[in-house]
């Protein structure tokens, strides 16, 4: 049975599906698939054009370094919560529920998804303005025709499958064109900057506009937006090994290339665009084209999740029918509201998540035998309305991440923050848990 089939036979008789372990019967994940679906995910056009912003701030040599390192910590925090998804059976509202109580979990899970439905908009725009530079059409007719035809295509995949989406049109079709695309347009982009000369681009200096680690806090901004979603796709793993690898794997394969691939953007075409600049590329329509296809799991991956949400505040109604409707309202907002002007917002926003997955690692991590999937639902069950110290370190830590951005900036916020909330809520802990 399907996840969604089996989402729509739960709702009718009133349970929430988005709070209970899935069934060993859905358990279907290997490794691969894991690996598979986070590196299509941490492939996209908004990650190169992240990428390209570290350049001139740093030099090539720091860029890389910076990357490599972001990509590693940020993908390994994915797959940390990956484990405990997978180990328990249960996606991230279920896991809020437990750390935060049963009845303050409604807060953050909102929140959660507020920034799903932003980031799921996001992604509408940036797939609509990418198809008009393909086509090289415009005009407000184009501009309509194309967020409505994407809006459907993500209406159309969150009819279906997740399990089956993943393990055959991701995994089978999509990575293999996707990672050629990212071959030729690389190969291109490297030719150029032999070109150039690569003595001189290593040895380029950054103009300081940035701090080592602010440029961390950029790298690592795409692994941590994607932390409120991944549990709900490893729950359906094999092996919480399993999934910490693939997804840890995936991820940061994927956040390194593309964000290198921005940088050597920046740095052959610093007066072009992305869009442009790939174009540009020998080869570069076909190769931005099939990105742009692998783009679309990224609005599905937002609204999927964005669904599990709103299904387990108001389970009256199936995962499928609140993943149509919010596909609905997302087409609905990426044809009004000006998206490119809120995107520092939706990265604002995601500082509410740093403080948030600190607390739930520091209280869930290392629990191999509390967190067994046969004991989820009981576990489920013992959550109290609200957890009075999980709530104060998560308030504290949004209160710390905002006061290090604003008084101490090169410092960089993510990982002092993560950090921080991390180490007190581990302390804070019950002492029969440390153990």
């Amino acid at each position: 049975m399907s996840p969604s089939s089996s989402s729509s036979d739960a709702a009718a008789s009133g349970t929430n599906t988005a709070l209970r372990p899935v069934a060993a019967t859905e358990r279907v994940f290997a490794t691969r698939d894991h690996a598979a679906l986070w590196f299509s995910l941490g492939v996209g056009l908004l990650v190169m054009q992240v990428g390209a912003y570290l350049v001139p701030a740093l030099g090539l040599r720091e860029a890389l370094w910076t990357i490599v390192l972001g990509s590693l910590v940020g993908a390994g925090l994915l797959g940390w919560v990956a484990k405990i998804g997978c180990d328990s059976g249960l996606g991230s509202a279920a896991l809020m529920h437990h750390v935060y109580g049963s009845h303050f979990a409604k807060l953050p899970i909102a929140l959660n998804l507020i920034q799903l439905m932003g980031w799921g908009t996001f992604e509408l725009v940036v797939m609509r303005d990418a198809t008009l530079a393909i086509s090289g059409q415009a005009g407000q007719g184009w501009t309509l025709g194309a967020t409505v035809l994407w809006g459907c295509v993500v209406g159309l995949m969150i009819s279906g499958s997740m399990v089956k989406l993943v393990r055959q049109l991701i995994a089978r079709i999509a990575l293999p064109l996707v990672v050629l695309s990212l071959l030729w347009l690389s190969w291109h982009f490297v030719d150029r900057a032999g070109t150039i000369g690569w003595d001189s681009l290593w040895q380029r200096r950054g103009d300081g506009g940035m701090s080592w680690l602010s440029a961390m806090d950029l790298v690592i901004a795409m692994p941590i937006s994607w932390l409120p979603l991944v549990a709900d796709y490893a729950r359906h793993g094999k092996s919480g090994n399993g999934a910490l690898r693939g997804t840890w794997l995936g991820f940061a394969v994927a956040n390194c290339w593309c964000y290198g691939l921005g940088v050597l953007v920046a740095l052959t075409l610093p007066a072009q665009d992305l869009l442009t600049a790939l174009l540009l590329a020998q080869g570069g329509l076909i190769a931005l084209t099939l990105i742009l296809l692998d783009e679309v799991d990224n609005a599905y991956g937002d609204t999927y999740s964005g669904s599990l949400s709103l299904h387990s505040l108001l389970p009256m109604w199936s995962v499928r029918r609140w993943g149509l409707l919010l596909t609905a309202v997302c087409t609905a907002l990426a044809l009004v509201l000006p998206m490119h002007s809120i995107e520092p917002f939706l990265l604002t926003l995601s500082s509410v998540f740093v403080p948030m997955f600190g607390v739930i690692l520091g209280r869930l991590a290392f629990l191999p035998a509390a967190l067994r999937a046969d004991n989820a639902t009981a576990w489920m069950q013992q959550a109290r309305p609200w957890h009075g110290s999980a709530v104060a370190l998560w308030l504290s830590g949004i209160a710390l991440y905002h006061a290090i951005a604003h008084w101490q900036p090169h410092w960089g916020a993510a990982l002092p923050t993560l950090i921080v909330c991390f180490a007190l809520s581990w302390l804070s802990r019950p002492t029969a848990a440390r153990g």
